[in-house]
């Protein structure tokens, strides 16, 4: 009993942590959650069916893929060209090293000095420098989205003990 309760508070508190690491760079946030529902669902007084637990998996992967490509889509959707993604995926792994404005501006610059680099109008740079900027978003978003649906899991089952 005293085990579950400790699982069950660690688990939450991971979910939380994870909602907070969808916005904080180098905490990631929807596996965190996914391991927070794991620890809630180890305990003897709530089982997840293996189709929540697969649920939640596929979609806390599939969001990690999403939110390393989005910025990039963003840039191909806002007339980037090949230049502007890669310039947009290579200032995203540059970006993680200079915390969460790195992030930010990362694919941001990216996409902009690539375009330029193409040969592009500042113009062009710009927009493609935006698409990336609300990939980011998009791609922020989906994480947030992944932990609700985790949450939401764990407090469905949580709520069905009372």
């Amino acid at each position: 009993m005293a085990l579950d309760i400790f699982l069950i508070v660690v688990g939450i508190l991971a979910i939380l942590i994870g909602f907070v690491g969808c916005i904080v760079p180098m905490l990631p946030g929807p596996p965190i959650a996914y391991v927070g529902m794991l620890l809630v669902h180890f305990t003897d007084r709530i089982q997840f069916s293996w189709v929540e637990l697969v649920v939640a998996l596929v979609v806390m992967l599939a969001t990690l893929v999403l939110d390393f490509i989005a910025p990039a889509i963003g840039t191909k959707k806002f007339g980037g060209s090949n230049y502007g993604k890669w310039g947009c995926v290579i200032g995203t792994f540059i970006g993680l090293f200079f915390g969460f404005l790195g992030i930010i501006l990362g694919p941001f610059i990216g996409a902009v000095v690539g375009e330029l680099i193409g040969g592009r109008s500042m113009g062009a740079a710009l927009r493609s420098g935006w698409g990336s900027f609300l990939g980011f978003l998009a791609g922020t978003l989906a994480k947030i989205i992944s932990c609700g649906i985790i949450l939401f899991f764990v407090l469905k089952a949580l709520i069905g003990l009372i």
